[in-house]
């Protein structure tokens, strides 16, 4: 975190646009961290609120598009082509299909607050072929509710950011444990088998 720290000293709201386009494509960075520093910062009157907001959520925004855009053009054909090597057949990829387009949404939206799923879920909605505008309206939403939470709580928590350093651990579990129980959930109410009268 120090070296973003510094990062941030020196190039302002430029390097809060690259390091959001590079973490949402995919590069592990410190996201959430970085983005509360960034709201901690605000609280220090080194940064104006509207324009880290802005720069943030179009980075975010930017970042999502090119991973749709990857999985659009690139994905469906890499898996066809690599996918049989680790079981992953045709049949796998229409039911990833029907599903990514009943319950994509809820993804896109949420997926952001999960480390790894918001990685994700932009390049499967490429690769199902997700209606642009429904993509933009849930995962464009998203940016903005994820950018804002963490930015505003840095500014609110002030020289106390660091503490998120702590949490966000123990949080991430938590949202992961209940991603998993509905998961669970998900698969066994629609894999039941349906009764006959």
């Amino acid at each position: 975190m120090t070296h973003l720290e510094s990062l941030v000293e020196h190039y302002g709201y430029f390097i809060i646009f690259i390091v959001l386009i590079l973490g949402i494509v995919g590069l592990p960075m410190p996201d959430e961290i970085f983005l509360t520093y960034v709201g901690y910062n605000v609280f220090l009157g080194k940064m104006s609120l509207y324009y880290a907001l802005l720069i943030a959520m179009v980075g975010a925004i930017i970042g999502i598009s090119i991973s749709y855009l990857l999985g659009q053009k690139l994905g469906l054909p890499f898996i066809r082509r690599f996918g049989p090597r680790v079981k992953i057949s045709e049949k796998n990829i229409d039911w990833v299909h029907t599903r990514f387009h009943k319950y994509g949404g809820v993804f896109l939206l949420s997926g952001y607050f999960l480390p790894g799923v918001r990685h994700i879920t932009a390049y499967i909605a490429g690769i199902t072929t997700y209606r642009y505008l429904y993509f933009a309206f849930f995962a464009y939403l998203g940016a903005v509710i994820w950018v804002s939470s963490f930015i505003m709580l840095g500014n609110i928590l002030g020289s106390n950011w660091v503490i998120i350093t702590h949490y966000l651990p123990q949080f991430s579990k938590i949202m992961w444990i209940l991603f998993f129980i509905w998961l669970v959930y998900f698969f066994i109410s629609h894999r039941a088998p349906k009764k006959k009268y």
